[in-house]
């Protein structure tokens, strides 16, 4: 049985962000790539997760939206070349599923703390670009399993999921990827190493 709601999100809100990541032209976002979970979520994703069959891997978000595509330059690639390289990489685990509402599944980071400092330390670099358009006041660390499907489905991809829990992984590198027009795949643009 799924885990009582999340309060992080209102109804709705989160599809209104799933839309704008899915549907916008025009946008970036930096995430770190989590390889190791795609033999467990990727099946599910690809069903379930509309970011998914656009180019978009299993991932913790870091920052979103960034700096629109036209605006990165290489001024941009530096600063956040140089930011990433003073911080640490680190291991972490997805250990369980929760839920945001009835309608997003996802997998939890133990502990969330290193995502948050990654958030932050991009958003006091980059201060005109608040996470999800500073929308909500707790920003969640979590990877998304799937959304906006009927509960059955995602009760079903939970289940499987958790049967290859935990999941252990590591954070090297943040990955900054585009979406430069409607109904377009994202496009990995930079890749910064952690220290």
């Amino acid at each position: 049985m799924r885990p009582a709601p999340h309060t992080w999100s209102p109804p709705g809100l989160y599809g209104a962000i799933v839309l704008l990541v899915t549907s916008l032209s025009g946008q970036s976002g930096l995430i770190v790539e989590v390889p190791e979970a795609e033999p467990v979520v990727g099946r599910h994703r690809e069903r379930l997760d509309a970011s998914a069959p656009l180019g978009v891997p299993a991932h913790i978000t870091v920052l979103f939206p960034f700096v629109p595509p036209a605006e990165i330059d290489s001024g941009v690639l530096t600063r956040l070349n140089r930011l990433f390289a003073g911080i640490s990489g680190f291991s972490f685990r997805l250990g369980h599923t929760d839920w945001f509402g009835d309608d997003v599944l996802w997998l939890a980071p133990g502990d969330p703390g290193p995502f948050r400092a990654l958030t932050q330390h991009v958003y006091q670099a980059f201060p005109a670009f608040p996470p999800y358009q500073g929308q909500f006041d707790d920003v969640v660390p979590h990877l998304t399993v799937g959304h906006g499907h009927p509960v059955g489905a995602l009760l079903a991809a939970e289940e499987a999921v958790r049967a290859d829990l935990p999941i252990e992984a590591r954070a090297d590198a943040v990955t900054l990827m585009t979406h430069e027009s409607a109904n377009r795949r994202w496009h990995r643009v930079a890749t910064f190493t952690l220290a």
